[in-house]
């Protein structure tokens, strides 16, 4: 268990929603050469017979924007956290292409991981009818209902918009950092609280044999980085299981306060993703959230979006409460190789 920490954050990560609807340089448009460079690499993929899942970075080759990706991990691990890029042509590209597309830029980024118990290595993020209230393993991602403020797996998530609601699905972001220093300026006793141990459903995409709830920190000081894991409903989905721990008036208090403090718009930052954007962020600098949305009638138009979790190549080491989560497993798991493996 890391000690845990009552002195505040500074630095890039620490941002707030009202600093950056002041500064532009968190999202841009990809220019009419990038633009080409995707559609070169678009068809050398294709030339090539690549496929999604296996395709490798060599298979889908960049010029500066390959250089531009490399600049994106920095500033998603070390930076303010999130990036938007916007302009890529999707609605000239079939649905595969897209996929396609999507793997290829994701290799420039890192090592995708999978995102759920069946390893699937992309998610279609879209409204498939279903409802987390009445299955145990759907996930919020497929379904129309507001995704309150969480983070995904890996070190990185990256959502590729290929249509957009008829209305709604507005998309937030707060930092981890701010949010801690808010949290620490007000009631540092609950600060404390959320670097205790709380008791998340799996939603049934733990490994074989792991327990159905996971017990651990949502906030989590290791080696001078804040970590978060917070997903409020699936905590209250694990209290109804019988070996869960029932939730202490502290804690209730410490997640209300969470809640109340990244739905304020002072703290977070809030945007419409179009058509051909782009969305990078980190799952351990930022949570994001979604809104509510009215879909199209037409199956043709509906909200869709791809989405895939990365680890970043020389990314931050991940706190030991982190080895066994659903979460993060495989980023743990692949840093400890990594340190393992004998220089070449």
């Amino acid at each position: 268990m890391a000690a845990v920490l009552l002195e505040p954050f500074d630095g890039q990560g620490a941002w707030t929603g009202r600093e950056m609807r002041d500064r532009t340089d968190w999202a841009r448009m990809l220019s009419v050469a990038e633009i080409a460079e995707l559609d070169t690499a678009l068809a050398e993929a294709r030339r090539r017979g690549a496929r999604p899942f296996t395709m490798t970075r060599e298979d889908f080759p960049l010029g500066s924007l390959a250089e531009t990706f490399v600049a994106l991990r920095q500033t998603i691990d070390e930076g303010r956290g999130f990036h938007l890029l916007r302009g890529i042509p999707v609605g000239r590209y079939s649905e595969e292409e897209c996929r396609l597309l999507a793997w290829g830029l994701a290799t420039h980024l890192g090592e995708p991981e999978p995102q759920d118990g069946q390893g699937s290595l992309m998610h279609d993020i879209r409204d498939t009818g279903q409802r987390i209230e009445t299955t145990d393993d759907v996930r919020g991602f497929q379904t129309n209902s507001e995704l309150h403020f969480h983070n995904d797996g890996g070190d990185a998530f990256m959502l590729l918009c290929l249509r957009t609601a008829r209305h709604g699905g507005m998309s937030k972001l707060v930092s981890v950092a701010a949010l801690f220093n808010a949290i620490l300026a007000r009631r540092p006793d609950l600060a404390a609280v959320l670097q205790r141990p709380f008791h998340f459903d799996a939603r049934g995409q733990q490994a074989a044999g792991r327990p159905r709830v996971q017990s651990v920190p949502i906030l989590c000081h290791h080696l001078g980085r804040m970590h978060a894991i917070y997903k409020r409903f699936y905590i209250e989905l694990g209290q109804r299981f019988p070996e869960v721990p029932r939730l202490t008036p502290h804690q209730i208090e410490a997640l209300d306060m969470v809640d109340a403090l990244c739905n304020d718009p002072e703290l977070h930052l809030s945007f419409q993703m179009r058509p051909g954007d782009l969305q990078i962020g980190s799952n351990h600098a930022v949570l994001h959230s979604r809104t509510q949305y009215v879909d199209h009638d037409d199956p043709a138009l509906k909200r869709h979006l791809l989405r895939v979790w990365l680890t970043l190549p020389n990314g931050r080491p991940l706190p030991p409460d982190y080895a066994e989560t659903r979460e993060f497993c495989h980023t743990y798991a692949r840093r400890r190789a990594c340190a393992a493996a004998p220089a070449a």
